[in-house]
């Protein structure tokens, strides 16, 4: 964060911190006090939401867990706030490592479907486990006492303002560290996070964990403030609301949370006051013309896009004015100002402003221009060859076979991958290499035959763990976290060098910030030995196809691999990247790493491997040195069509 951003957020938080003091009205004290509330629950929500990519229905479930947790412990036990605002956050965290086992199986409409059963089921056992709940009856929590003091309104709001304040630092933190980035990694793309060490399973009960702990400690602040609970509070409305805020307010940031928790709670009190109704349609109609001359002056929108938003917002300015009586027109207008800013404004409210006002090149990040004093081929390889000796078989493979069915994709192929070299894997389309490349890093388990890397086998170990024991690999389609920048899909990488806990992370212990800024230097130089000098902070989906395949090559670099599989690297490059990447992959092999390269470019394979292995549905045909290869007559009959080309 620069040191506008933060001044702005000091501003910002002061502000809301004085807000009792320049109103008496309980009132406005309450209705902002339940906004920051949902706001700690959707700092929660954003990481299942926004950064895994998980659609969860089942918060509001969440949420009611960790306000019967407090109401429970204070009626049947008495217990203290001390007390029951950990337990609130602990107890619902255990229900969102249940919630997350789902996840681990179903994604997309299918997960939505189990979270929103599992809201359902919380909902009814409150309203069923009477002996401990109260059932319908409800609970009833006076204000909270603090040191021996009963809390006011406004001592409370004060409470739940800290612990806003403390949520908001330590999910910033979290989602900001090495965390973060493994659960954007993982809505990026699962295959690939598993392949670059970070794992999928840990990962998604990790991210589930942490937001479910969120909403129990919003919930248990909930029954505080309300001072009474009951089963109906805890539906489906309420976790729809909390969805649709993340998404108004802008996924992926703090603000954006406050800002949705803002929309949800006084949106539908503005609508109930036609003269308050006629303010607010004005003004939106007003900032959305302003809004859009300022984008289409700076050229980040077209006149064609705005027109709708504009003319939209206009003609709800209009109607607001035409309107008698705003009671029966309330909800159907919610409704339409959701569906406009979800349709139209997909990175939500905070998402608008911020592309609408950023500069031009991206934001800065404070590391991504440090200068770095090594040398351009210094990406410090880890020695992590261990005991074997150059010329030695550092992967065999034996009798492979991987069936889909009746379909043999590997058909009982033996492979020897000698350390220290780099060898070619060629074949027609459908002749099984990618098939091959997918076999030898755990995402297909293959029928039959066996695998061994560094004396250890490799069938049946996960993806991560076979890429923590140093296997790292490129996709025959590219496979980046494209709303990443290309230096934090490198440290997605490194991933593996940082050792600081959730706890050092949200402290930012010294061990933290060390393991943070060698990340960084270490990204920095791995970006610039693949040539992507002045694209660290470049979001990955807007880099050339060709950049993305050579940030591709750094990141599995990040592994520190003792072998590297590239899957067609040179695919979609011009032949000076062609003849750049070949020198990059000659220092890959000098720097001491086994490459298995997949390949169509002849010219390259033949020119830089040691040995090739030729494989033709699903069959390996020959294997030797290229000149060999490539004089085989099996080889030029299936794959070379007659030629040496």
């Amino acid at each position: 964060m620069n040191r506008k951003s933060f001044f702005v957020a000091v501003t910002g938080l002061t502000a809301l911190a004085c807000a009792p003091l320049f109103t008496h009205n309980p009132y406005y004290i309450h209705m902002i006090g339940t906004i920051m509330i949902y706001a700690i629950l959707l700092f929660g929500l954003d990481i299942v939401v926004g950064y895994t990519g998980q659609v969860s229905l089942g918060h509001a479930g969440l949420f009611g867990v960790g306000s019967y947790t407090a109401g429970v412990l204070f009626i049947k036990l008495g217990a203290p706030l001390w007390v029951i605002i950990p337990a609130s956050v602990a107890v619902t965290a255990g229900f969102g490592a249940l919630l997350a086992l789902p996840a681990l199986r179903v994604s997309g409409p299918y997960l939505a479907m189990v979270t929103l059963a599992f809201g359902t089921i919380v909902q009814i056992l409150i309203n069923e486990m009477d002996f401990l709940t109260e059932g319908p009856l409800g609970i009833k929590i006076p204000k909270p006492s603090l040191a021996g003091m009963q809390l006011n309104e406004n001592g409370f709001y004060w409470l739940v303002f800290a612990l806003m304040v403390l949520s908001l630092v330590v999910a910033d933190r979290i989602l900001r560290s090495q965390i973060g980035r493994a659960f954007e990694a993982l809505r990026g793309s699962p295959v690939a996070s598993d392949c670059m060490g970070v794992s999928v399973y840990q990962y998604k009960v990790f991210a589930f964990v942490i937001s479910a702990g969120y909403a129990g400690l919003a919930g248990c602040l909930y029954a505080y403030s309300e001072q009474y609970i009951s089963p109906n509070t805890y539906n489906f409305e309420l976790t729809v609301l909390f969805l649709l805020a993340v998404i108004m307010g802008g996924r992926k940031t703090r603000t954006g949370a406050l800002l949705g928790a803002a929309i949800i709670v006084i949106l539908p009190k503005l609508l109930d006051d036609l003269e308050l109704f006629r303010i607010v349609a004005s003004t939106l109609a007003v900032l959305m013309a302003i809004g859009a001359g300022v984008g289409i002056a700076r050229k980040l929108t077209t006149p064609k896009a705005m027109a709708v938003p504009v003319l939209g917002t206009m003609a709800l300015a209009g109607f607001s004015f035409w309107l008698q009586s705003i009671t029966d027109w309330r909800l159907s207008i919610f409704g339409l100002m959701i569906l406009f800013v979800v349709y139209y404004l997909q990175d939500g409210i905070v998402g608008f402003v911020r592309n609408l006002f950023a500069r031009k090149g991206g934001a800065t990040d404070n590391h991504a221009f440090r200068t770095i004093d090594r040398s351009k081929d210094a990406i410090m390889v880890a020695s992590n060859t261990g005991h074997i000796e150059a010329g030695h078989d550092l992967l065999t493979a034996k009798g492979v076979l991987m069936q889909f069915g009746g379909l043999k994709a590997i058909n009982q192929v033996d492979l020897h991958v000698k350390r220290g070299t780099i060898h070619g894997l060629i074949g027609p389309n459908g002749s099984g290499k990618s098939t091959m490349m997918n076999v030898l890093t755990g995402i297909y388990v293959p029928t039959a035959g066996s695998i061994e890397f560094a004396g250890r086998s490799v069938v049946g170990r996960t993806s991560s763990d076979i890429a923590l024991s140093g296997i790292a690999r490129t996709f025959q389609n590219v496979q980046l976290f494209g709303e990443m920048t290309a230096l934090q899909n490198i440290q997605v990488g490194l991933h593996h060098t940082f050792g600081s806990s959730i706890l050092d992370v949200s402290l930012h212990t010294p061990r933290y910030r060390r393991e943070e800024e060698a990340s960084v230097e270490r990204g920095l130089g791995l970006i610039n030995f693949v040539g992507l000098t002045g694209l660290a902070n470049e979001e990955a989906r807007n880099l050339p196809y060709g950049k993305q395949r050579l940030l591709e090559i750094a990141r599995a670099l990040a592994l520190d691999p003792q072998l590297l599989l590239l899957d067609e690297p040179a695919a979609g490059l011009t032949a000076p990247d062609i003849k750049e990447l070949v020198t990059i992959i000659r220092k890959i092999r000098d720097h001491g790493i086994t490459v298995i390269l997949i390949e169509h470019h002849m010219d390259v394979v033949m020119s830089i491997c040691d040995s090739v292995s030729v494989l033709d549905f699903g069959q390996k045909i020959a294997e030797g040195k290229p000149a060999e290869v490539q004089a085989d007559e099996k080889v030029i009959e299936a794959y070379l069509g007659g030629t040496a080309a």
